[in-house]
């Protein structure tokens, strides 16, 4: 007799936790596959110390394959899942797709960032719910820092200098404490010109500060922040993001390089493909987390609206206490269903409490409704989340304890460039790279993915409505308020990825181009060493006669064509080959030698380097 296969779609809080539960209750009688587009479980309260340098990043990161005994690890992303043929379509991260067959389901498929209808935010703002935003954050706060440092204009330093966090939640205000801090220590440890302060903003449309929280805490994070020196504004919010700074809605304009969008999380854009009841975007099942009217499957986490058994009439709030609690009880109902583990419950929830790491040793915490602040907050607040970890805790107990006897590194190690982190992606956790697959957009202004209604597809596969939107060609660059502007710009610093930029690290095929309008040609090509014959270097090889890199196209150099763009490599643009002729020579002249009105070889007339992008945030 074949054993049951459960498919569980998401490995966060909820998901990573009913698989857990499943491998320890069915002891290898059930076959267990988890989806999921990385390697890792991501242990999301402690990603505001990655961005501010406290903790290295692998450290909030847990390992499936090395955790998870008894399950098998598929990654890729869940395109669809039809009801009726019990299947999960899914893109691997090559590309392919791929199909698993399901006897129970669990969809714990998490959140994404939630995009509200402002102007200029979905082009100049980055949000906070992955790893790749988190790493993005800190090398752009310490590049604005020193270029500050280096800025003549005092205007202009200014605004590198002044942050804007949006949304005063949970996230928001742990953003702000931390990046607060890294802003402090390197700016004490290079002074800026004039004694100039990094100048904070944190904005909710809010009363107070934590407001789904006690309201002990709230005030003791508003004392500590504004303590610190960041500009708590509540009962404000973005009006409108541009290239230059963020205008408020209550008609001050702030000139600024950074804008963090923190206003809160949606389910992610599957679950509306999978054709069931939703309340506010989530998916409602019953106290037993089972899908009405679907016995095989559950759902839970953000993804699902749970039944508040403790306030009859609501849902359950999206926070990690409950989608970690939802997912062992997940696992349970589901093992229960097959006949391997105990009866099904339904899931209810006592209040621990909440905590909330201000930076250093300053914390707010209630555990078990007592209030604490200072020291002691601090305390219990990093004892929670040793606990909580399922993994690692050495590691960042060690962390801690460095951070808190050495001085931090404040140095940008470039592994995230802007483009590759939009805040408008159905992706946080995965970084945009140039070439990869599409993928569905959560873009709240539209149908984030469409039904396939042709034979034989799957009604609930989503796919890209605009799949031109999704390639990182039409990305925004990294010349929003966010973002350095455009080489010779008002600020002075190249503007990267735009025409007349840098290129994009990690092309195919190539390094990134180099101040040049669509880029340097790339190195370390495909079969080939370093490209040769730039201008000022020896003749190209391959070539008929050996002529020199400057005789081609009536003398002009490889930067000079078109317009002063190569083709170089790019977002969505692949890098040129080896340098080979399999062209015929061009024509000779008078005298033998070629002409030099003949176009170069492989440089068409009219060839460009990557597209133009709109201005955007870096």
């Amino acid at each position: 007799m074949s054993r049951p296969r459960v498919v569980i779609v998401g490995a966060g809080f909820a998901g990573y936790r009913a698989a857990r539960t499943l491998a320890r209750l069915t002891r290898n009688r059930a076959d267990i596959t988890l989806l999921n587009p990385t390697d890792y479980f991501l242990y999301l309260p402690l990603l505001p110390q990655v961005a501010a340098g406290v903790l290295e990043a692998r450290r909030v990161t847990v390992s499936l394959p090395g955790t998870l005994r008894g399950v098998r690890l598929v990654l890729g992303e869940a395109d669809g899942v039809d009801l009726d043929e019990r299947t999960v379509h899914y893109s691997d991260p090559e590309g392919g797709a791929g199909s698993l067959r399901y006897d129970r389901l669990v969809l714990a498929v998490g959140s994404v960032n939630k995009l509200l209808p402002v102007p200029g935010v979905a082009e100049h703002a980055h949000g906070f719910r992955g790893l790749p935003e988190a790493l993005y954050l800190r090398d752009h706060v310490t590049r604005q820092v020193e270029l500050a440092a280096a800025e003549d204009d005092p205007g202009r330093r200014a605004a590198r200098c002044t942050f804007v966090v949006v949304g005063a939640g949970y996230t928001g205000t742990e953003v702000a404490a931390h990046l607060q801090m890294l802003t402090d220590r390197l700016v004490r440890r290079r002074p800026l010109p004039g004694g100039l302060r990094p100048r904070w903003l944190l904005l909710d449309v809010a009363p107070r500060v934590l407001p789904e929280m006690d309201e002990r805490l709230s005030r003791t994070a508003d004392r500590v922040l504004r303590a610190r020196g960041v500009d708590v504004r509540m009962g404000t919010s973005v009006k409108e993001a541009t290239r230059d700074g963020v205008l408020l809605t209550d008609g001050e304009f702030v000139a600024s390089r950074t804008l963090v969008w923190c206003v809160g999380v949606r389910p992610d854009p599957l679950v509306e493909a999978v054709g069931q009841p939703l309340e506010r975007g989530r998916l409602i099942v019953d106290p037993q987390l089972q899908l009405p009217g679907c016995a095989d499957v559950f759902a839970c986490g953000d993804a699902a609206a749970v039944p508040d058994l403790e306030r009859p009439g609501s849902f359950t709030p999206m926070t990690a206490q409950h989608a970690w609690r939802q997912g062992r009880v997940a696992g349970e109902n589901v093992a229960g269903s097959l006949g391997l583990g105990r009866r099904r419950r339904p899931y209810r929830h006592r209040d621990l409490g909440f905590a909330v790491d201000l930076g250093g040793a300053r914390a707010a915490a209630n555990p078990l409704g007592v209030p604490l602040s200072g020291p002691a907050a601090g305390v219990v607040t990093r004892g929670y989340h040793l606990a909580a970890l399922p993994g690692n805790r050495i590691r960042v107990a060690a962390d801690w304890l460095l951070d808190a006897v050495l001085p931090r590194q404040g140095v940008q190690l470039g592994l995230v460039r802007s483009w590759s982190v939009p805040l408008d992606t159905a992706s946080p956790e995965l970084a945009r790279v140039p070439g990869g697959p599409d993928r569905p957009s959560a873009r709240t202004g539209g149908e984030p993915m469409t039904r396939e209604s042709a034979p034989g597809k799957d009604p609930g596969r989503r796919t890209a409505a605009e799949p031109g939107k999704t390639e990182p060609a039409a990305e925004p660059g990294d010349n929003g308020p966010a973002a350095e502007p455009r080489d010779n710009g008002p600020a002075g610093e190249p503007g990267k990825n735009q025409p007349g930029g840098e290129a994009a690290k990690r092309q195919p095929g190539g390094e990134p181009a180099r101040h040049q309008p669509g880029g340097e040609p790339a190195r370390n090509q495909p079969g080939e060493g370093p490209a040769r014959n730039q201008p000022g270097e020896g003749p190209l090889r391959d070539q008929p006669g050996g002529e020199s890199a400057r005789s081609r196209s009536g003398g002009e150099s490889p930067r000079s064509r078109s317009g002063g763009e190569s083709a170089g490599a790019g977002p969505g643009r692949p890098a040129p080959g080896p340098v080979k002729r399999t062209d015929p020579p061009a024509p000779a002249g008078p005298d033998g030698t070629t002409d030099p009105a003949a176009p170069a070889p492989g440089d068409p007339a009219g060839a460009t380097g990557p597209a133009d992008r709109p201005n955007a945030s870096d």
